[in-house]
């Protein structure tokens, strides 16, 4: 099982890749929106992890392309952020992302829970 995770912070890039890894998944890393979206179709991963607040292109942009590329629309996007906002859930939500996760209401560990479940999800579909 691959995850892709697209976050421009390097100490976060650093603890999910730790966490991923050491439950025995592929982890692939963009630190850029666009590199995001080459490596999702082109590396087809079981799942992205999306930062919303990220240069040059921010996640609901990046979730926008996913979801209306036909390569890359069926991976489910977990949206990764430290935006609390209700407005900014609702949003992502609607664009297609398969859960909304404020960081800091989260310990690391707990998102990788959300990530498994969701995989063992749609390993069925």
């Amino acid at each position: 099982m691959k995850v892709l995770l697209i976050e421009d912070d390097p100490l976060m890039i650093r603890l999910y890749e730790k966490i991923f890894r050491r439950k025995g998944y592929e982890v692939d890393i963009a630190e850029r929106g666009m590199v995001g979206l080459t490596k999702a179709a082109e590396g087809k991963p079981n799942l992205i992890l999306l930062d919303i607040m990220m240069p040059e292109m921010d996640g609901f942009e990046v979730l926008a392309k996913l979801v209306a590329d036909p390569a890359t629309k069926s991976i489910p996007v977990i949206v990764l952020t430290n935006l609390a906002g209700e407005e900014d859930e609702k949003r992502a939500l609607d664009m297609g992302a398969v859960r909304y996760v404020v960081k800091s209401e989260h310990n690391p560990d707990e998102i990788a829970g959300f990530a498994e479940e969701i995989l063992r999800n749609t390993k069925n579909v």
